[in-house]
């Protein structure tokens, strides 16, 4: 279960510093910071890593403090960060269609 929450915690997390509108006046726009920002693969694998520096103030989570643990929750969040970004929009799940009547 704590891996779970994790997961749920980064993608929660992640989802509101990229798209989150109550960020809109503070997130980067350009150069490397902004690129950080609108990147879920980025900014997951940054925001796995702040969970696990922190994992030890909460009782969802608990990992034992190290580098390799640091590098594989920010390789965790990234990449399921990532994969619910892609899946998952403010409507659900989504659904790309190819050719048919777009009306």
């Amino acid at each position: 279960m704590d891996l779970l929450y994790f997961i749920l915690a980064a993608y929660g997390m992640t989802f509101i510093l990229i798209f989150g509108s109550i960020f809109d006046p503070i997130r980067p726009k350009t150069g490397k910071l902004g690129e950080l920002f609108h990147c879920p693969l980025c900014t997951g694998f940054w925001v796995g890593v702040f969970l696990w520096s922190v994992n030890g103030s909460t009782e969802l989570f608990n990992f034992e403090y190290n580098l390799i643990n640091a590098f594989i929750c920010g390789c965790v969040s990234s990449g399921t960060s990532y994969f619910l970004t892609m899946l998952l929009d403010d409507f659900g799940l989504k659904i790309n269609r190819i050719g048919g009547d777009s009306q």
